[in-house]
């Protein structure tokens, strides 16, 4: 419903000869309700504002105001002729739900591929749903993450708790408890444990709901208000509950596996050849990809990410087992840094659990901060100052020496044509396959434009020269871009179609681009014997003085009312505005990942206090005193922070440069100070968390822990 500042119904205000019109356009032109606005070669009578329209496309900038115009005033325009850009959309309401299907599939069949698209109310994807399913797909693969780390945890925790309870279990058998009654007794407390936890988390995401109201303030329409699903709710319970039952079985059915003869400390380890452990993983893997398929919806985003979070958990496998056996194979001098090597490999402990998932856990924060860090350096502080901020589009070609003098700046003017890519070595585009990409596609209309010369900030990277001055054919020069959305090579042939005519050229070079920077690039690039009849526009770029913006676009508007005019010195400034909401998100969802790690580390030594407070207990009774022993804790925290971190830094750096220059096409920074400083948090938070656990740990009495231990 396109509502109107007046109330009044939308279709009966845009009658023949009316234009309902954005308030900014008032406000630009002052002008206001009732007078007469000149639209082409017809005067309508404004009749009134609009105040908010359904599914305004996402944008960082807009041509213009909107304005609405009746269609019997369309011919009286005299706007639509040789040469303009127009795209029409027709909604048809069907009566029959059931004829859906059929009226899609024969109206698809009857359209021209790649110009007409038919899509329906459940297909369709707005400027609005495509932004936003975007963005909670990224957050949507974050929460699996973070889930999933915090199963390992809990599995983690939970081995090294009933490793230290396997002599009270071993005597429990002894005495003639069975099997049964022993995992019962202890699923029972897990279980608990468990819903307490869950629980306390949906308590707490309650609170949570009025921080991202906040969060998502400006990126969300006005009109959106953010509730309690009770849906959501009893989502987030039952993904609660399956994960605690899905990472504490394995644990679990292993006490069937505890012998009486444990009590004398003598127990056989499991290995990599416990088939339930086989069938338990496999278990886990295919509960997340359900997952993955049932909140994002697509079965190959799915596989792939579960793919992808595998590499991700076995190179930290692979880093923390290189990592400790180099650590084991050190002679140190110290006897506090000594003690505190050998404290890493304490029996029961779950040193390598905890750096599994430290690595991978900063592995993620550091990557995103990474590739934030280069988006920033590439579109926000990498603005030149000379750098062209106004944007001249749509300009005639026989407006250019009038609009050039008006100008009166020295300026490049780029021919564009638009056409689409009909096909690649006679291999036919799928518009449909293409648009459902994430990324940039060849099924959208493209800019084409002719020149003999390379620009300033372009290089070949592929082919001896821009075009070969010993071929006939038409030839076409490729931006790497374009290469990475589809393979290609110098020699491919692209059959594109331009405004309805065909043209079949032969790839003479491939470019790139030496910097990302906000300057004109294109595609595709023609010869100028091949382009130059084509119909087309101009466009130029020009840096001007923040003072002098508004009365040269006034002076341009009103001498050249049909070239359109971008001023991107507010865009820039949108743009950095949204990058920061949006990294402020990312670093919020992100951060609970992180929470994950500490939390296992702070559970893991909890459950290994029984070996820790053996270990006080002697160097207590061989005459140290507390300051020592927590020093030796204290240092312990800090190695396992430290070669956490250092490894994530690696993993991070190679990941972050493979996204950067990979997947966005910006160049890319190390940002080695700043990673710097994220290790040097992240080693003392993890050192403070092991710290803090140990210091109940220090301060109990050697004769009590003795005096238990002879009771055992």
């Amino acid at each position: 419903k396109v509502e109107l500042v007046s109330g009044r119904l939308f279709a009966s205000v845009l009658r023949e000869g009316n234009v309902v019109v954005d308030q900014t356009l008032l406000d630009r032109l002052h002008i206001r309700v009732g007078d007469r606005l000149g639209v082409g070669s017809a005067s309508l009578f404004i009749s009134d504002v609009l105040q908010s329209e359904p599914d305004r496309p996402v944008n960082f900038f807009a041509l213009g105001p909107r304005v609405f115009v009746n269609a019997n005033d369309l011919a009286s325009l005299d706007l639509i002729g040789k040469g303009s850009r127009v795209n029409y959309m027709l909604l048809v309401k069907v009566h029959d739900p059931k004829g859906l299907a059929d009226i899609v599939s024969r109206l698809k069949a009857a359209a021209l591929a790649g110009r007409e698209e038919v899509e329906t109310y459940l297909t369709a994807q707005s400027g609005v749903k495509k932004f936003f399913d975007n963005f909670l797909f990224f957050l949507n693969l974050i929460g699996i993450f973070t889930l999933l780390l915090a199963g390992i945890g809990i599995q983690s925790s939970l081995t090294a708790f009933l490793k230290e309870q396997e002599h009270t279990i071993a005597i429990m058998k002894a005495v003639g408890a069975g099997n049964r009654f022993i995992v019962n007794h202890y699923f029972v407390v897990v279980s608990t444990l468990g819903l307490v936890g869950t629980f306390l988390g949906m308590s707490l995401s309650f609170f949570l709901e009025k921080v991202l109201s906040e969060l998502f303030r400006g990126l969300l329409p006005p009109s959106v208000e953010l509730k309690i699903s009770w849906a959501a709710v009893a989502e987030g319970l039952a993904l609660g509950i399956a994960v605690v039952v899905l990472f504490t079985f394995l644990p679990l059915f292993r006490l069937k596996n505890v012998k009486p003869r444990a009590i004398f400390g003598k127990e056989a380890q499991e290995g990599f050849r416990d088939r339930t452990a086989w069938l338990t993983t496999l278990a886990g893997v295919a509960f997340f990809l359900l997952m993955i398929v049932w909140r994002v919806g697509e079965m190959k985003a799915g596989f792939f990410f579960v793919l992808g979070l595998s590499s991700l958990i076995l190179v930290c496998f692979l880093f923390a087992e290189a990592i400790l056996r180099f650590l084991r194979k050190q002679q140190v001098r110290g006897l506090v840094l000594r003690q505190a090597l050998k404290g890493l490999f304490r029996p029961r402990n779950a040193t390598r659990a905890i750096m599994v998932t430290l690595i991978a856990s900063l592995a993620v924060i550091f990557t995103i901060t990474l590739v934030e860090q280069n988006m920033d350096e590439t579109f926000v502080r990498s603005y030149p100052p000379d750098a062209p901020n106004l944007f001249f589009i749509d300009i005639q070609p026989a407006q250019k020496a009038a609009f050039a003098r008006e100008l009166g700046a020295a300026t490049v003017f780029y021919p564009v044509v638009r056409a689409n890519i009909v096909a690649i070595n006679n291999e036919r585009i799928d518009a449909e396959q293409e648009r459902g990409k994430r990324g940039d596609n060849l099924a959208r209309e493209f800019n084409l434009t002719y020149r003999d010369s390379l620009l300033e900030d372009e290089r070949i990277v592929s082919g001896k020269n821009l075009f070969r001055s010993d071929r006939p054919e038409p030839q076409v020069s490729v931006l790497d871009t374009v290469v990475d959305m589809r393979k290609m090579r110098v020699g491919d042939m692209i059959s594109f179609r331009i405004q309805g005519v065909p043209l079949e050229a032969k790839i003479s070079s491939i470019r790139t681009r030496t910097r990302a920077a906000l300057q004109p690039f294109f595609y595709f690039v023609f010869p100028e014997a091949v382009l130059k009849d084509a119909p087309q526009t101009l466009f130029t770029a020009v840096r001007v003085e923040k003072d002098k913006l508004s009365p040269l676009q006034n002076k341009m508007a009103a001498r050249f009312p049909s070239v359109s005019v971008i001023d991107v010195t507010e865009t820039i400034a949108v743009f950095a505005r949204l990058m920061e909401r949006l990294s402020a998100i990312v670093r919020f969802f992100t951060l609970f990942s992180v929470a994950a790690g500490v939390l296992i580390m702070f559970s893991s030594v909890f459950a290994t206090r029984y070996a820790r407070m053996q270990e006080a207990a002697y160097f207590t009774i061989l005459g140290a005193r507390g300051k020592f022993v927590l020093s030796i804790f204290a240092v312990e925290s800090l190695l396992l922070g430290l070669t956490s971190s250092i490894a994530a830094l690696a993993l991070s750096q190679a990941t972050g440069w493979a996204i950067c220059r990979k997947v966005l096409d910006v160049p890319y920074k190390p940002f080695l100070g700043g990673i710097a400083l994220f290790i040097l948090a992240t080693t003392l938070l993890i050192a403070i968390a092991g710290l803090g656990a140990s210091i109940g740990i220090v301060r109990r009495k050697p004769a009590a822990f003795l005096r238990e231990h002879a009771e055992e």
